[in-house]
């Protein structure tokens, strides 16, 4: 199915060998966000991060949030979850309310769920006309293409997993009274959707896929393998940026 193929990852790995690379990949992150945030190296600040999560229900967005923001001072990084707007937001242009989020230089930024909520939930539940959803895709691209103008690095993923691996996740937390607060109404009737979903994150993907800000679709079957891929993926955004500019890191 176009760029979401399948949800497996590219390569088996071991777990303690996928705990591995996540620890070294979280120790490279760890120095990156110095030298951007101007504490070593040449003590200059660096260009902003923001790093954008979309995926499906239980593909294992925020243990990758998690593990992608462990190893950093909570001082120099911010995460921000985005659900249903407000009925104040609602008064204003879709992507007013993300603005405020975004980091300033040397900072970074974390994204549970951003602006691409337009084209997917509110278009496939009708929250937005489609009208509005089908100018949405050149306004993203363009609020992007003037973030990365002004110097920053973003960093987009989708996380994807199978329908029997995401239903498994799904009865696991129904089983799980600790975790049952994860597992919505909301959650079983978007699976219900998942072809009406499937096509809106495929044209998602193919119309808001540019080299400024790319898509990075990460198989989440595997947790472990989804984990270090993300962090892996952030760091060489940063060090690709470093090095255009011509940074030492």
């Amino acid at each position: 199915m176009s760029r979401l193929g399948s949800a497996a990852p590219p390569v088996e790995i071991a777990k303690k060998k996928a705990v591995a690379r996540l620890e070294e990949a979280q120790q490279r992150l760890l120095r990156l966000r110095l030298v951007l945030g101007g504490q070593i190296g040449e003590k200059q600040i660096g260009p902003p991060l923001t790093c954008v999560f979309e995926g499906w229900d239980a593909s294992g967005k925020g243990g990758a949030i998690k593990r992608l923001v462990a190893p950093i001072d909570p001082r120099h990084a911010r995460v921000s979850q985005f659900a249903a707007p407000t009925y104040d937001e609602k008064r204003h242009h879709f992507l007013w309310r993300f603005w405020p989020k975004l980091p300033g230089w040397g900072g970074m930024s974390v994204f549970d769920r951003s602006w691409y909520g337009r084209v997917l939930v509110e278009r496939v539940e009708g929250f937005a006309t489609r009208e509005q959803w089908q100018r949405a895709y050149n306004e993203i691209v363009e609020f992007e293409r003037t973030l990365v103008a002004e110097g920053m690095i973003i960093v987009k993923f989708w996380m994807h997993v199978s329908p029997e691996e995401q239903l498994r996740r799904f009865e696991d937390r129904a089983h799980d009274p600790l975790r049952t607060w994860k597992l919505t109404d909301e959650d079983w009737r978007n699976r219900d959707k998942r072809s009406d979903y499937e096509a809106a994150v495929v044209e998602m993907l193919e119309r808001c896929d540019h080299t400024w800000a790319p898509w990075r679709v990460i198989p989440g079957d595997d947790k472990h393998y989804a984990r270090f891929a993300v962090v892996e993926a952030v760091c060489d955004a940063i060090e690709a940026e470093l090095t255009r500019r011509g940074r030492q890191f």
